[in-house]
């Protein structure tokens, strides 16, 4: 019998180093996001942005997790990822410690959330930046894939429905 493990749980390591789980970030929905800054879906930082200050001040975070997997689409450094996230698309939503997604040495939070399936009902490794894992009160995970946008009425709604405030 396997044991499920409750991805707010899961240590990861923000910007500067630091260990972190998705339980402190004082959200009760939180959107996680491995993000890329030369990717053809890095517009998507914009909606993210917009969720993150619509609903922040109701228990949502955002969360992103740059990862270089795809096409090398993240080859920066940190100082460089986080200044072109704040200056490009005012983000003000956590951006941590870079990732590896998919593989023998994806991160431990990765390899949670990617046991979550899809709107289709297909789940295992990330297939693109971008791809999203909205983390619920309860642990579950709903999983959408990275053409999906972060404010289509199927993310916003689920969102909606599990904000205490």
């Amino acid at each position: 019998m396997s044991t499920v493990v409750d991805p707010r749980t899961i240590p990861f390591l923000d910007a500067q180093g630091e260990e972190r789980t998705l339980a402190e970030t004082g959200s009760d929905v939180t959107l996680v996001v491995n993000v890329a800054s030369k990717c053809g879906l890095t517009p998507q930082y914009e909606q993210l942005e917009r969720l993150q200050r619509k609903y922040g001040d109701r228990g949502f975070r955002v969360v992103g997790f740059p990862c270089n997997q795809f096409m090398g689409q993240e080859p920066g450094e940190m100082s460089e990822i986080l200044d072109y996230c704040s200056t490009t698309w005012g983000v003000s939503f956590p951006i941590n410690d870079k990732v590896r997604v998919n593989g023998g040495g994806a991160a431990p939070l990765f390899r949670a959330l990617k046991k979550a399936k899809d709107g289709a009902g297909l789940g295992g490794p990330v297939v693109w930046n971008f791809e999203k894992f909205l983390v619920l009160p309860s642990g579950e995970v709903k999983r959408f894939r990275p053409k999906t946008l972060p404010d289509d009425p199927a993310i916003v709604d689920i969102i909606e429905a599990h904000l205490p405030r």
